[in-house]
């Protein structure tokens, strides 16, 4: 029998955090009835960091663990190397199974900041997809028809601007429809932009005679500019490993109309309390910095602790408040006596790439504070040599520094 608190925890399941569900009534009476249910949770490691963006259906996840299912959680290590084509414009590279595994590793060590690993069923599509053969591939796909698979919006729109489609990305979601075959799923979770390979699965189950699972699909998380969903490549993401001071920093930058979303998605605060949190906002009887100091300790305490999210605060005020250097920065050696700024910036690992670097000297981003100023020095021009000194500081953007040590030789 359910009882009055748990039915309360399945209605929470049902909608925070959830964008549609498929079908609502069907997963509803199954929940309340006591059943134990199989959820499906796959993810193509063609990254090794998890940014908050990822978190969303993970937190879903373990609302669902809390409740005593069991998540069946598939690395796709078969699939990285095909790409996923789903809200893509263009063909996404393909991987080699190094990089994948490496990418797994990271992921799923990550993945356990929020879910419970301990208690996950564990599975890599390569188990079932390294032992088939041609002829059980062409018997699958022969269960969906090439006009269903061209009919998702990210291939229409590929058409009609004249941009190609590969084979191996129409077999994308067929691959991983039957991944739900395989581990028996009774709920998958996914993304708005995974639906329609979540609807391939409950299509391939029912024509192998299975009932099909019920589809959850969850927001997809709009990022620091708040135009775009958050992502890496845009560099518009907070990543759940980074330092609590650059977690916090970034959080403090978010455009006002994310605050409620980021807390109804990222955090446990309860939607009474987040009702309430509109209402100020609304009647402006509270600061919308205020709450973003609120949100940001929630995020930094869930992934750091609360006394590395106190330190936090206290470091941003420090550091924005009165335009302080942190106290504690990365430290750098060098035994150069120039170095191309875009150079510096990669190789102190403060961008990611030439490409980002150039990107953030163009917007005004970067500046080198020599030991013995106070001032620091914008860059202008993405060509300029360094001269490296030693105890200088390197800064990109608002939260990302770097001192550097020059090593004598």
């Amino acid at each position: 029998m359910v009882t009055g608190s748990r039915s309360k925890k399945i209605e929470a399941l049902l909608s925070r955090g959830v964008e549609e569900i498929i079908d609502k009534e069907h997963l509803k009476k199954r929940l309340l009835k006591g059943q134990r249910l199989r959820i499906k949770f796959g993810v193509d490691p063609s990254k090794p960091d998890i940014h908050l963006g990822h978190t969303v259906p993970l937190r879903k996840l373990r609302e669902f663990q809390q409740l005593g299912h069991k998540v069946i959680f598939i690395i796709g290590d078969f699939t990285a190397r095909i790409g996923d084509p789903s809200g893509r414009s263009k063909t996404r590279p393909q991987l080699t199974v190094q990089e994948v595994n490496k990418n797994a590793e990271t992921y799923l060590a990550q993945a356990g900041k929020v879910i419970d690993i301990k208690r996950v069923e564990m599975r890599r599509n390569s188990e079932w997809y390294d032992k088939m053969k041609f002829g059980d591939f062409i018997r699958l796909f022969s269960k969906i028809t090439l006009a269903r698979i061209l009919e998702r919006d990210d291939f229409q729109k590929r058409m009609k601007n004249n941009i190609n489609i590969y084979p191996h990305e129409i077999i994308y979601p067929i691959l991983q429809g039957y991944d739900s075959i395989v581990v028996k799923s009774d709920v998958e979770i996914g993304g708005t932009d995974q639906k329609f390979n979540m609807l391939i699965g409950r299509r391939l189950q029912e024509r192998e005679g299975m009932k099909p699972q019920d589809i959850i699909t969850v927001p997809l998380l709009v990022g620091l500019d708040g135009k775009n969903k958050m992502s890496k490549s845009l560099g518009n993401y907070v990543g759940i490993t980074e330092p609590a001071f650059q977690q916090y920093g970034k959080i403090m930058s978010i455009p006002d109309d994310l605050i409620l979303d980021y807390f109804k998605l990222l955090t446990d605060v309860s939607l009474k309390e987040i009702a309430k949190m509109e209402r100020d906002l609304k009647s402006k009887r509270v600061n919308p910095k205020e709450l973003k100091s609120s949100l940001a300790k929630e995020i930094v305490t869930f992934y750091h602790g609360k006394e590395q999210a106190e330190m936090a605060e206290k470091e941003f005020e420090r550091v924005f408040k009165e335009k302080e250097i942190p106290t504690k920065i990365p430290v750098f050696t060098l035994n150069k006596d120039t170095l191309n700024i875009l150079d510096l910036l990669t190789k102190t690992g403060l961008v990611s790439s030439r490409s980002e670097g150039r990107r953030l000297i163009e917007q005004k981003g970067v500046r080198i504070k020599p030991k013995d100023q106070k001032s620091k020095i914008p860059i202008k021009n993405w060509q300029e040599e360094i001269k490296i000194k030693d105890g200088m500081i390197v800064q990109v953007g608002k939260r990302k520094f770097v001192r550097i040590r020059k090593k004598l030789v």
